[in-house]
């Protein structure tokens, strides 16, 4: 297992600082997090399918008969088509505060 103790835990946190800076650290998480809710929602429509492909496995007939798939439950493709909505609409408000900050920075250093 992992033995993280404190010393490991502050050597973390101070490479990640490094790496991304404390002004891009909020963007880096907020990212990260919507992705991990991205991630969460495929997850949970892949365990669904599976679930819903076994059951359409058990009521097959036998004499060859055909059975029209049982449609998509309206919420799950309204929730997927929403998360997939506010993620471009995060990702677009991330790209004007860059956008914002990047002016900001250029109009400092040219006084």
């Amino acid at each position: 297992m992992l033995g993280l103790g404190a010393p490991e835990l502050i050597i973390i946190v101070v490479l990640v600082l490094l790496l991304f800076g404390y002004k891009k650290l909020p963007d880096a998480s907020r990212s990260l997090g919507r992705s991990l809710r991205i991630f969460k929602g495929e997850m949970k429509g892949m365990k669904e399918d599976d679930v819903r492909s076994k059951d359409a496995a058990r009521t097959t007939p036998v004499s060859g008969e055909v059975i029209a798939p049982a449609p998509q439950p309206v919420e799950d493709a309204d929730l997927t088509a929403r998360l997939e909505t506010e993620a471009r609409e995060a990702e677009l408000r991330a790209a004007e505060a860059r956008d914002r900050a990047e002016r900001a920075r250029s109009a400092d250093s040219g006084r």
